[in-house]
């Protein structure tokens, strides 16, 4: 199944139906009076979340989506009948936007939850409802009005509790295999990983967590380098973050230098979450002696001058892990206990999400933006290169414009 998180779409809601103008024509029954009904209202479209789909691949190529219209009116008072409503599908986790306004129409995080995106037309009435004492025999009546039309876009975030962070090859998908059942793709090439993968840590019996694997970043990741940085969005949910270093890697780079590349990175696409919880997952500790491992260590906790917590392990020999595990979990309990019992930390927490889901949304927006005037042959201001600008004139004279008629 191909993965996709992106989709825009167009959705219009239907019309509603016109009022007849009817009169009551029957054997014996002289001046009947007005019978005509009214119409139908239109049918409404909503997305619901459903919890079985995992991608927008449904929405790739059938983007437009209409509800069907309210029948007009008949006569003797008969009703047009309703359009019925049109729901379209989603994953859990997609959040629905304006593509016009860029407006946040909704958030759907819960199964079953629906929302409204466009509202089906007001059904007309037809020319019973204008008679009165003294308009016995009306002929007015009032078409339906249109349904709404709107272009969305729907962005699709992986709903999980901890999100992975590292350069290709770092061990974040033999980490996720490891300590839980999902079984992405692993191989001694980078990004391996192409699409978000969600695993589920079980710890206790009753105690289990949601970690999130993406595809790894590297240098030059913000500019659109490798697969660039728009699967970091998946982690904007996320509760805590952890940074998987190499720590013996196979072209003898420095697990110093791609710690802070990965931290460079994260800042550029949304300072807010960097300022998320993150942990420190030094890993292969098993292809290093002790004492060029404990140097290691110490060489990377000091170029990024960490302060926070460290954990050396081996995923493949699940060294470490175990322990990992079970502090996280430690830390997601105490850390939902907290925002419950303190509504200042809960505002706080609330507070960080919105600042990354808006500096999420306005990186990507501004991604897209220079994509299309890349299309278009146009270069955008951050672009332009002083060379594009002769401020030197080669001749003394008037400046000539030439101008096509």
């Amino acid at each position: 199944m191909k993965f996709v998180d992106e989709v825009s779409i167009y959705v219009k809601a239907g019309d509603g139906g016109n009022g007849m103008m009817s009169f009551r024509r029957e054997k014996f029954i002289e001046k009947g009076g007005p019978n005509g009904g009214d119409g139908g209202d239109g049918g409404s479209v909503y997305i619901e979340a459903d919890e079985n789909l995992n991608t927008l691949v449904d929405y790739r190529y059938t983007r437009r989506f209409l509800a069907p219209n309210g029948e007009k009116g008949g006569s003797t008072d008969c009703t047009g009948a309703k359009g019925e409503d049109l729901v379209l599908p989603v994953p859990v986790g997609t959040t629905v936007i304006d593509s016009s306004t860029q407006e946040v129409i909704g958030d759907l995080t819960k199964a079953g939850q629906r929302l409204l995106v466009a509202q089906g037309g007001w059904h007309g009435l037809g020319n019973t409802r204008f008679k009165s004492s003294t308009n016995r025999a009306p002929r007015q009546t009032t078409p339906g009005k249109p349904g709404d039309a709107r272009d969305l876009k729907l962005e699709l975030k992986v709903l999980a509790d901890v999100g992975l962070l590292g350069l290709p090859n770092a061990g974040k998908s033999t980490f996720i295999r490891s300590v839980s059942a999902a079984k992405p793709k692993v191989a001694d090439y980078p990004f391996t990983t192409l699409v978000p993968n969600l695993g589920v840590v079980s710890v206790d019996r009753y105690k289990s967590f949601v970690v999130a694997d993406i595809p790894g970043l590297i240098e030059g990741a913000s500019e659109g380098a490798g697969l660039g940085i728009r699967f970091l969005k998946h982690l904007a949910r996320t509760r805590l973050l952890l940074h998987l270093v190499d720590m013996a890697p196979l072209d003898l780079s420095d697990p110093a230098d791609a710690a802070v590349t990965i931290v460079e990175e994260l800042t550029k696409f949304s300072p807010a979450l960097a300022d998320r919880d993150r942990w420190l997952v030094l890993n292969k500790s098993d292809q290093m002696l002790e004492e060029e491992r404990e140097a290691r260590v110490a060489e990377v906790v000091a170029r990024l001058e960490w302060k926070g917590p460290v954990y050396v392990v081996s995923a493949l020999a699940r060294e470490g892990t175990e322990r990992l595990c079970q502090d996280i979990m430690n830390y997601l309990e105490a850390r939902a206990e907290r925002a419950a019992e303190n509504p200042e930390f809960a505002a706080e927490l609330a507070e960080l999400d919105q600042r990354i889901e808006d500096e999420a949304r306005a990186r990507l927006q501004a991604l897209d933006d220079q994509r299309a005037l890349r299309r278009a042959g146009v270069k955008s201001v951050d672009d332009v290169d002083e060379d594009d600008f002769d401020d030197e004139d080669d001749e003394d004279g008037p400046e000539i414009i030439y101008v096509r008629d």
